[in-house]
């Protein structure tokens, strides 16, 4: 299978037509869900697809340990290759791996304005034309409006998709509950909110807000939490 296929094929195509294409250029989607529901194999999915279409991904992670993200793509892109027979997959690898930037950061040491401004530096001094920033592990509990807003702004002024998990508390529940309490303060700038549900043996998808309607609808996309590829619910 050549890589335009696998593109072609890839369930994350029914989120591009769910979203109407996307959650557009400066605009901020978190998929949100308790721990260990595969919000960070969404994210990184997410961002493969991104680098098999040829473009530029900055992976930030919040994480104590960095070391196991380069893992998550590693296994994904396997997975991937496995199942749909990929030919030349190392090769492929090799080529894609390029456009993605990994950096690892504190939140309680590291200010959001300068995580924006080291992004602006690379841009504009390493030529890396970034179009997609993934933002894993952020604590929401301990974000700030403002820094928020900083995210955003980030967003609009390199014209890039922001990705960020979030974290859910045990008891709550995006079926019952439209926006989760700890996102409420921020909703405004969230343009696409995600949810994360499991049920038997999948972890399933609901679209809780798209950009300013609240639909409340699912995806009909689920994760395999065994292989933690995104596949097409049927």
């Amino acid at each position: 299978m050549i890589k335009n296929e696998l593109i072609n094929r890839s369930p994350l195509r029914i989120l591009d037509k769910s979203l109407k294409g996307g959650i557009g250029k400066g605009n901020i989607g978190v998929i949100a869900a308790r721990k260990g529901m595969g919000k960070t194999a969404c994210l990184v999915h997410i961002a493969t697809d991104q680098l098999l279409q040829g473009k530029h991904v900055i992976h930030i992670s919040f994480s104590a340990n960095s070391k196991h993200i380069v893992s998550w793509y590693e296994d994904i892109f396997n997975e991937l290759s496995r199942r749909n027979h990929l030919s030349g997959a190392m090769d492929i690898h090799d080529d894609i791996i390029k456009n993605r930037i990994i950096m690892n950061f504190k939140q309680e040491e590291m200010a959001i304005s300068k995580i924006k401004k080291n992004i602006a530096v690379l841009i504009e001094t390493g030529k890396f034309s970034v179009d997609t920033v993934i933002v894993d592990g952020y604590n929401f509990n301990k974000a700030t409006i403002e820094d928020f807003k900083l995210f955003k702004q980030l967003a609009i002024d390199n014209n890039v998709e922001l990705w960020f998990s979030a974290s859910l508390k045990e008891n709550i529940s995006c079926v019952t509950q439209d926006i989760p309490e700890v996102l409420s303060p921020f909703i405004n700038d969230i343009a696409i909110l995600i949810s994360l549900e499991p049920k038997d043996e999948f972890v399933y998808f609901t679209l809780i807000k798209d950009h300013d309607n609240v639909p409340h609808s699912k995806l009909h996309l689920k994760l395999d939490p065994q292989i933690l590829l995104i596949a097409e619910e049927t």
